[in-house]
């Protein structure tokens, strides 16, 4: 791997962690919104989070590939 590919991987994967804490962040912020009665809400940001998720897969593909 040479270096900008390298450099370009774990600027992703930081960005890929920065993801990670914010949706679990916002999972949290939903659960306890659902708790107060705003199920709609908690509904809502429930798909954004699977939206994300689907990201963070793609995401991870690229900076495996990047790798080898």
């Amino acid at each position: 791997m040479d270096e900008k590919a390298a450099i370009t991987a774990d600027t992703i994967e930081l960005l890929l962690l920065n993801q990670t804490a914010i949706r679990a962040a916002l999972e949290e912020l939903s659960l306890w919104v659902c708790q107060r009665g705003s199920t709609h809400v908690h509904e809502n940001v429930m798909v954004v989070l699977t939206a994300l998720d689907t990201h963070a897969e793609a995401i991870s593909i690229g900076i495996e590939r990047l790798r080898s």
